[in-house]
């Protein structure tokens, strides 16, 4: 299956890139450049490349730019995807980072519907927003949101995260009730990987799986474990998964993953990456 990772990096000036990934001795490359693995998109390819490694697959191919707020090099990836949809041939989309924006959102689906062969769809952080406040969340197989990130999926009227309806200070309403809210609005995709203190899968029906253990406190102040997360559901997916399997082994492997390290808050993201596959191959042979 070939796939492609979607996203910015915040460095100004970088590059637009479209080529394949490689990770080598703990440094990730897109094409010839070297790209720093601290958190955000380049996270989720570098995980996403090592999970593919360890379960036996070619890496994601990744389509880049630079953007440090400006919208400058997500409007460069907007467009550069439109004008290449047509002829591209992933099977697998994975959308992440990218400043909110209807308009390329819907030139982006419209190209999507065109295609006689359409890649199933995975979306975290920024595309959720717009795939949200576009419409077209039920378009897309797959979102990965945090707690924050549920709670404005879940709120019908809120235009951005932050004018969301009281959700985050209101400890009354558990994930459950996010995801139906959520569902109810049409404001979900076919599936959720919910990440927090427990990770939940959900489907429009039903709750499908509840991941709590190990709990490792350490990783909480470590950020990018959810690209992490994110990274390796893609690849686990790109591996031929179902989605709710790939989903639930991706969220216990990440919580294994903390627990093999033992990590200190002092970690980067970029010190877990060793545990992969020994977190990966424990999950799978216990499954």
């Amino acid at each position: 299956m070939s796939w492609l990772i979607v996203g910015t990096v915040p460095i100004e000036g970088f590059p637009l890139l479209d080529d394949h990934c490689s990770l080598e001795g703990g440094s990730l490359r897109v094409g010839s450049t070297a790209i720093s693995i601290n958190r955000g998109t380049p996270a989720l390819i570098a995980f996403a490349c090592e999970t593919a490694r360890s379960v036996g697959i070619a890496p994601p191919r990744a389509l880049l730019a630079g953007d440090i707020g400006k919208g400058d090099g997500s409007e460069k990836v907007y467009r550069h995807l439109c004008e290449t949809l047509p002829n591209r041939r992933e099977d697998l989309i994975v959308f992440h980072y990218l400043m909110p924006d209807v308009y390329w959102l819907h030139q982006i689906m419209n190209k999507l519907d065109d295609l006689s062969h359409r890649p199933r769809l995975v979306a975290d952080a920024g595309f959720m927003y717009v795939a949200k406040m576009g419409g077209s969340a039920p378009a897309f197989d797959l979102f990965t949101p945090d707690l924050g990130e549920m709670a404005f999926l879940a709120d019908e009227s809120a235009p951005h995260p932050f004018y969301t309806r009281g959700f985050l200070l209101d400890e009354s309403r558990n994930v459950p009730e996010l995801v139906k809210l959520a569902y109810e609005n049409e404001n979900a995709a076919r599936y959720l990987l919910v990440k927090g203190r427990v990770d939940y899968v959900a489907s429009k029906d039903k709750i499908l799986s509840e991941i709590s253990e190990p709990n490792i406190e350490a990783m909480e102040s470590i950020g990018g474990t959810g690209d992490s997360l994110t990274g390796i559901v893609a690849a686990l997916i790109a591996a031929g998964m179902q989605i709710p399997e790939a989903a639930t082994l991706a969220a216990r492997a990440n919580r294994l993953m903390g627990a093999l390290a033992s990590p200190n808050p002092a970690w980067s993201i970029a010190d877990f990456l060793p545990f992969v596959p020994s977190s990966i191959r424990q999950v799978k042979n216990s499954s």
